[in-house]
């Protein structure tokens, strides 16, 4: 398990991030070590504004290559004799983008700052390469990267901050792939900080000539660039009174304010944790995570952040609610941003208004991160809807744990007995027999469909299907020791009559 990193480690982070190249080679002739060595290219950023760059070919795939250079201020030269309708639209709306119809020609390359053609013949790409090399103009043939001098990575554009991610051709889909990751830890307003920094760098410069200051700036800038808010004009002021006091030899720059996220982690599987959750988890400072979150989840935190079991289990030990929220409560006040990583969703039978509460009653900032609850987890696994226009018109989630671990008394036993409705009963496994004899009791039809899951969305994920009026003896018989909902209803017909019929067949099989 990790342990929380030293204010000093987190420190050494943050400055690190913002080293200067003079530093970086400071480092380097410092450094004893082997030079760096496999770097399969370059990540080079080309500013292309009020540059030329020709690009020769007119499909689909030449025009999303000509709208990007555009995007990046280039004059684009397209020369193509037969030009698709997607380059021809382009070039109408988009003053940077000029189209000429007609074959390429070596003096083209003339003036050129970088040379892009798209050609369906191995013979026309090399060709056109062949000429750009003649010309020293760099070159890229799109999908042909035996005829690159350059790659074009896939984009996450939050301009200024522009963040390129490149495979050197091999898998153009890992890099989408990651672009999506990448993109979901990303705060949103960090594109708002990005601009600011630009606003903020020749102001700096004025108010604060000494590198020493400018540099402190810009590592408590990181800090809060990377949280959940956008920029304010107070913020600069505030972050160049903390760096220049800190400059005098105050001993405290300003505290930063410290927060609280309360987190869904799922039903189990980490594939369904949202993208938001996955973002908030990744700027944790602090996580206080539940028995039921799996460990793969746990994993995605960010790897310096401290990480406290707070778990609570039904009939076994497990830390007190007043304890857990008396530490978000101080962890926040010293300025750490804390996740409650809670299974399901955090305002699904998770306490989360009592969190609420003293949180806001200490002056605390709090953020709910919704996640999927259980109910919806096990129906998707089981292929079902909770809802049939025929069969459900309502969805109700009920807990069948009280406070004393026995069946509530303050259930509205009609709605549960009633044929049009779903429901799904958390934390029933305890209570399943009592419930299933008091909806018996209050005029439930006896056939109504039941089905218990272990641990939903899991690997390990188990299912029993039954009535209720016998899945108690069926639970009894499986004894499942993990997490289970119970589903009840006519709405669960269609998965009940699909594994009567996989029974059925397995059974015919056997004999």
């Amino acid at each position: 398990m990790r342990t929380l990193s030293t204010s000093g480690a987190h420190d050494k982070e943050a400055k690190d991030l913002v080293k200067t190249e003079a530093d970086q080679q400071e480092d380097h002739e410092d450094n004893d070590a082997a030079p760096m060595q496999g770097l399969a290219s370059l990540p080079v950023f080309f500013d292309l504004a009020g540059k030329r760059v020709l690009l020769a070919g007119g499909s689909a795939r030449a025009a999303w290559k000509a709208e990007l250079l555009q995007a990046a201020g280039a004059e684009v030269d397209v020369i193509c004799p037969d030009p698709g309708a997607g380059i021809v639209a382009l070039a109408g709306r988009c003053e940077l983008v000029h189209l000429t119809q007609r074959r390429w020609q070596p003096e083209d390359f003339n003036g050129m700052a970088l040379a892009f053609g798209d050609f369906l013949a191995k013979d026309d790409a090399a060709a056109f390469y062949a000429a750009a090399r003649l010309a020293r103009v760099s070159a890229n043939l799109i999908d042909r990267p035996e005829f690159c001098d350059f790659q074009v990575g896939t984009i996450i554009d939050r301009s200024p901050l522009v963040i390129a991610i490149s495979t050197k051709g091999a898998s153009p889909v890992f890099a989408l792939a990651l672009r999506g990751w990448l993109e979901a830890l990303l705060p949103r307003a960090i594109k708002l900080w990005a601009t600011a920094a630009e606003g903020w760098r020749a102001k700096l410069k004025v108010r604060a000539p000494s590198a020493r200051i400018q540099r402190r700036f810009w590592e408590m800038f990181v800090s809060k660039a990377l949280g959940a808010r956008a920029p304010e004009a107070a913020d600069f002021d505030a972050l160049l009174t903390a760096a220049l006091g800190e400059s005098r030899g105050e001993t405290q720059s300003p505290r930063a304010q410290g927060s609280v996220a309360l987190v869904g982690a799922g039903p189990g599987d980490p594939e369904l944790l949202t993208l938001k959750a996955l973002r908030v988890l990744q700027a944790a400072d602090v996580v206080l995570y539940d028995d039921l979150v799996a460990p793969e989840i746990i994993g995605m935190a960010r790897r310096e952040a401290r990480m406290i079991a707070v778990g609570k289990r039904g009939y076994r030990a497990s830390c007190k609610q007043d304890d857990i929220i008396a530490k978000m409560i101080m962890l926040a006040e010293a300025g750490k941003k804390v996740v409650r990583l809670k299974g399901g969703d955090p305002s699904i039978f998770g306490r989360g208004n009592e969190e609420i509460a003293s949180l806001t009653a200490a002056g605390v900032s709090v953020e709910i991160v919704a996640g999927i609850t259980a109910a919806l987890g096990a129906a998707a696994s089981l292929k079902l809807s909770l809802t049939e226009r025929d069969r459900a018109r309502r969805v109700q989630f009920i807990t069948a744990h009280a406070h004393d671990g026995r069946l509530p008394d303050d259930i509205d036993w009609s709605s549960l007995c009633d044929p049009r409705a779903a429901s799904a009963v958390y934390m029933g496994l305890r209570t399943l027999e009592a419930l299933s004899q008091r909806l018996l009791a209050e005029g439930i039809d006896p056939f109504t469909p039941a089905i218990l899951v272990e641990r939903a969305t899991c690997p390990d994920e188990r299912r029993i299907f039954g009535t209720i009026a016998d899945l108690p003896a069926k639970a009894a018989t499986a004894a499942p020791s993990g997490p289970c909902l119970v589903l009840i209803g006519h709405a669960f017909d269609s998965a009940s009559e699909r594994q009567n019929e996989a029974s059925r067949t397995v059974g015919s099989l056997s004999a």
